[in-house]
Parts: structure tokens; sequence; C-alpha cells
């Protein structure tokens, strides 16, 4: 599990048929990795299965068709996040790393100090979009603004534009989004009471 606060921005190495290779700043390696290790990678949950010099990443083609990182090429800049230990601190909110679907970005506005970020998303998903409530764009844990159709605003403070790899992204990028677990499970169980009492 995750909480969605980017711990390094990592740069593409290389994108292969069946993994991803990541140079990661040495701070993010401190301690060194297991193999196996789940390590968020712009919001994807992947595999370490090396880390003798650049993280390499088990990728299925499952993940390539689910998210945006078969867009990614050599030197593009991704948010990393290691998983969640026993005794971290809870920062962000419960992140997955399950994509459930590709956004685009619609704009970046800056406004005073900070960045207004649009994102359009596929409208089956509005129904788990509420005002004030959480995304995660790709690996990064914000807060919905004004949810519109098909599409939602975030604002960004200062230290999340230049710390993500948001500060990097343009209109017409695509993001991996990921909604609220929470709302997922509430749907669902409260669909199944009302069809058991109907």
């Amino acid at each position: 599990m995750f909480t969605g606060i980017v711990q390094a921005v990592g740069q593409v190495r290389a994108v292969e048929a069946a993994a991803l290779v990541v140079d990661a700043p040495p701070s993010f390696g401190r301690g060194g990795f297991d193999l196996g290790e789940s390590v968020a990678v712009n919001g994807c949950c992947l595999t370490v299965i090396a880390s003798d010099g650049p993280l390499t990443f088990d990728v299925s083609p499952e993940t390539w068709r689910r998210t945006s990182l078969a867009c990614l090429r050599s030197s593009d800049p991704v948010n990393l996040e290691r998983a969640m230990s026993a005794d971290g601190r809870f920062g962000g909110h419960i992140v997955q790393g399950h994509v459930d679907a590709t956004g685009g970005i619609v704009s970046l506005s800056a406004q005073g100090e900070f960045t207004v970020l649009r994102v359009q998303a596929p409208a089956e998903y509005d129904r788990y979009l509420i005002d004030k409530g959480s995304i995660t764009v790709d690996g990064i844990s914000l807060t919905v603004v004004e949810p519109k159709e098909g599409a939602f605003d975030v604002w960004l403070v200062p230290h999340t534009l230049s710390n993500t790899n948001l500060h990097a992204r343009r209109p017409g990028d695509g993001v991996n989004l990921e909604f609220d677990v929470i709302a997922k499970y509430v749907e669902k169980l409260v669909g199944r009471t009302i069809n058991q009492t109907s």
C-alpha cells in the first residue's frame, strides 16, 4: 500500500518489451531494495526485479495496456514511492497502486503562487469524484476541486509542482488515475444491500 506522497523523481533509462528501467536518486535507494519489493512508478505498483544500478521492474501486458507507462520515453521523469512501512506516516490517502484508468492533462494555469491542474477523466468514473475528495494522479495524492462532467481540477502547491513529474508535464500528456478505493467498496456494498432488499 502507498499513500500518494512522492518520495523521489526518477528518470526513465529504458522501456523494454516486458520491463521498465529507471534511474533513481541515491537517496531513494538508501537501505537497498529487496527483490520482489513493490514500488509505485507514476502511481502504478511495480515489482523490483533488479536494483544493482538502475531499478528494473517487471511490466505485464495488462499494465502496459491499462496505464500510461507505454507512453514513457528515455529520460522522462517518473514519480517514485516505496510501499508504506507499518510505522510510516500516513501523509496522503490509501493508494493501492492499481490504476483504474488513464486521463489527460487539459491545462496548467498559474494562480499566484499556485497552479491549477485540470485533468480529463473517463466519464464512467465521475461518480467517484467529489469536491474535496481524494484522487491519485500519476501516484500523487491530490484533492479534487469542483469536479465537472468528465474532468476535475486540483490545486498544486509549489512544493508538489517542483518535487513531482508535474513540473515537466504539458497539456495533452497522459496521466494514470486511481480513484478512492473506499468509495468503490462503499458503492459495491450499498449496491449489494439494495439488490438484496429489493
